[in-house]
């Protein structure tokens, strides 16, 4: 008895030329990208009006919060450039996240708002989170896994940058 390999054992699904797994996949980052982008534009927002989140010191201000991880940090210096300034350093960290979280969410040169995200949840692994036990309750570390993929790929789809590269593909055939 011989067995046969057959590719073509998936029916087609949309308009001829592809099927469902062709469509499952042009869209598979596409769930990616709307949660990250709007957890991001949350945390952002969250952080700027958090009044007591923006201080240098008191219960549940960005000082204190970096002075408690400092220790059990993986680089204490990253901590300690934090602690120069605590309120600009939790500024800068809100303002990037909300700057992330909206380049990714329309597309908007995705993959460097996907770097971004990724730096962000790196710097956050290894100062705020580092000391989980085990390593998988710590957040940042699956952050920074899932912005990967949106480095890579970019956003191909429902996104600004891809309105631009249609539009840079109609103009440059429009002129041969």
């Amino acid at each position: 008895m011989t067995h046969g390999m057959h590719s073509d054992t998936h029916h087609p699904y949309l308009d001829g030329d592809r099927n469902w797994r062709d469509t499952a996949t042009r869209y598979a980052l596409l769930p990616l990208r709307v949660f990250l982008g709007v957890t991001f534009i949350y945390a952002g927002l969250d952080k700027l009006t958090d009044s007591a989140f923006m201080k240098d010191s008191g219960a549940g201000s960005i000082g204190d919060m970096m002075r408690a991880v400092r220790d059990s940090s993986a680089i204490p210096a990253m901590v300690d450039l934090a602690l120069d300034s605590p309120v600009a350093f939790g500024y800068a960290i809100a303002f990037g996240e909300l700057a992330v979280g909206i380049g990714t969410l329309i597309g908007l040169f995705a993959r460097l708002a996907a770097l971004g995200g990724a730096l962000i949840s790196l710097s956050l692994w290894l100062t705020v989170s580092w000391a989980s036990d085990p390593y998988y309750y710590g957040n940042d570390l699956a952050y920074l896994m899932a912005w990967l993929p949106l480095v890579l790929a970019g956003a191909p789809m429902f996104s600004v940058d891809a309105a631009f590269h249609r539009r840079r593909r109609q103009r440059a055939g429009g002129y041969r």
